[in-house]
């Protein structure tokens, strides 16, 4: 026997088996990302446990992380063991003047900042903080509100939605699904590849696979098993045969997608650790470019009152810096 009671996403870590009952506010979201809110500093090899053995149920069924949840759904939140938390870390000012300094576009519902490279989205898997816990030490009365609409690798910078209400956040989730109004969220990304890329070369299609190492490290490949997966791609910039700039535009949203597929295509991105050339890389780092190339930089969407949001963000000095040094080559 267990006290099972009703409560809402404010309320506290279980100790005890509880229930949620979905508002017409919450659902749309997946259940793994509810509960990464609803039980706040679990981490996030937890979450995904205590999903995949079933402790987590949906009117009485088992469900899996992508779940989205509908309204009236009723979810049994096991009781969770977790270190009596700290206080609250908090983060550098550096950081912070940087995020608020990034900030592209602010509205009642919804933020975009320019992302630094080398800052994780969220804390976790070893990092205190990230984006997000910054923003809402940034924010402190919206602390509860603020949600990451989608997600970049640490080292990619640019362009990244937070919403600030639940609303915008379903909004924009059905947008990047492609079931929303309009024609979806279009983003654009800069990557700085090896060697020349061919100009007839507008579309890379591979399938992708997430394949997890033995070190627990998590690595993309292509193949016939994995899920199908489209990258545009257009020339920006040649820099003779060392290097091109492109625009890479995902039709599909994979973890890794434009990293794999510019590898694929035969031409790594500079400076990418996982899935790049390291030839390549430190050519570009000797001439100053210390980070991962790939850049967010622009968003196109249509908000729930019809606006379009049309942002850009501009990917740096090193980066232009190191742009620079290339074309003098």
């Amino acid at each position: 026997m267990y006290h099972a009671r009703m409560t809402n996403a404010d309320s506290p870590m279980p100790s005890t088996v509880q229930t949620d009952l979905i508002s017409e506010d919450q659902a749309g979201q997946r259940i793994d990302n509810y509960l990464l809110t609803r039980l706040k500093g679990a981490p996030r090899t937890l979450i995904y446990r205590i999903l995949r053995k079933g402790e987590v149920r949906v009117n009485k069924g088992r469900i899996k992380p992508e779940y989205r949840l509908r309204a009236g759904d009723l979810i049994r939140i096991p009781p969770v063991r977790l270190p009596e938390a700290d206080a609250p870390v908090l983060v550098g000012q550096g950081i912070l003047n940087a995020l608020e300094q990034g900030i592209l576009y602010q509205s009642k519902g919804l933020l975009v900042v320019n992302k630094p490279a080398g800052l994780a989205v969220h804390g976790g898997s070893g990092l205190n903080f990230g984006v997000i816990e910054a923003l809402r030490q940034l924010f402190p009365g919206e602390a509860d509100q603020l949600e990451l609409v989608h997600r970049l690798d640490r080292d990619t910078s640019g362009c990244l939605m937070v919403a600030r209400k639940r609303s915008m956040l379903r909004h924009l989730h059905a947008a990047l699904r492609g079931d929303g109004p309009g024609n979806g969220v279009d983003k654009r990304y800069l990557a700085l590849v090896r060697g020349r890329w061919p100009s007839q070369v507008r579309k890379v299609h591979a399938p992708l696979a997430k394949n997890n190492l033995r070190s627990g490290e998590r690595m993309v490949e292509v193949s016939p098993e994995g899920k199908e997966s489209l990258t545009e791609f257009r020339v920006v910039q040649r820099f003779g045969d060392v290097a091109t700039l492109v625009e890479a535009r995902p039709i599909t949203g994979r973890t890794h997608q434009i990293r794999v597929h510019a590898r694929h295509a035969g031409h790594p991105i500079a400076g990418d650790p996982k899935y790049g050339d390291d030839g390549f890389s430190a050519v570009i780092r000797e001439m100053g470019g210390k980070r991962l190339f790939l850049h967010a930089v622009s968003l196109d969407a249509v908000l729930p009152d019809g606006e379009r949001l049309q942002v850009q963000a501009e990917p740096g000095e090193m980066w232009e810096r190191t742009l620079r040094r290339l074309a003098e080559e």
